[in-house]
């Protein structure tokens, strides 16, 4: 403890020579600044980010403070460690807010990476144009019963009994048309197989 107050005394006299005259935990703050410098490198791992931290520390020193400060030292050092929580909990704050981004503006991309593009890439598109095209023209030469019964059970949702009903057939005419339509939708579809 001896040398803390030497040099705090040093530097109290040095603040003196024209310069405004540094407080007592702006003089401990000077004395112990390397010591400071290392316990926050080890702490953040960075020294780049020590350094900012020991930046805002004597920011802080610096503001008046509320009252006096019995034992100087300890008190810089608490103040140093919560410095560096507090930048441990934006960090952590950040990610969080970073996540919840990604979650809401992504579709279909991994967790934590870029949303992907969702469009399909043009080799893609001309398939689907393709296959598109060869199943409106396999519907348009189904027979008129196959084609009819499809239409009511894939695009207007009714069941074979239903279709069997509205059409006055029984309920295995309905299947057979059904079997008929997709039978022959397969082989245009696969190019004859």
């Amino acid at each position: 403890m001896g040398s803390i107050h030497v040099s705090s005394r040093s530097m109290i006299r040095q603040a003196g020579m024209g310069k405004t005259p540094l407080n007592g935990l702006e003089a401990v703050y000077h004395a112990e600044r390397p010591k400071i410098l290392r316990l926050l490198c080890a702490r953040t791992g960075s020294d780049a980010e020590a350094e900012d931290i020991l930046q805002e520390l004597w920011i802080r020193v610096r503001q008046p403070s509320q009252g006096p400060i019995a034992n100087s030292l300890p008190y810089l050092y608490r103040m140093a460690q919560n410095l560096v929580v507090d930048r441990q909990r934006e960090v952590q704050r950040r990610a969080k807010r970073e996540r919840q981004w990604l979650d809401q503006h992504s579709t279909g991309a991994a967790k934590g990476g870029e949303p992907a593009d969702s469009s399909p890439n043009p080799e893609d598109a001309i398939l689907d144009r393709e296959e598109g095209a060869r199943l409106v023209a396999a519907l348009e030469t189904l027979p008129p019963g196959a084609h009819q019964v499809l239409t009511l059970h894939k695009v207007d949702g009714l069941s074979h009994a239903q279709i069997a009903d509205r059409l006055g057939i029984s309920k295995s005419g309905v299947e057979k048309h059904m079997a008929v339509a997709m039978k022959y939708l397969r082989r245009s579809m696969l190019g004859g197989y």
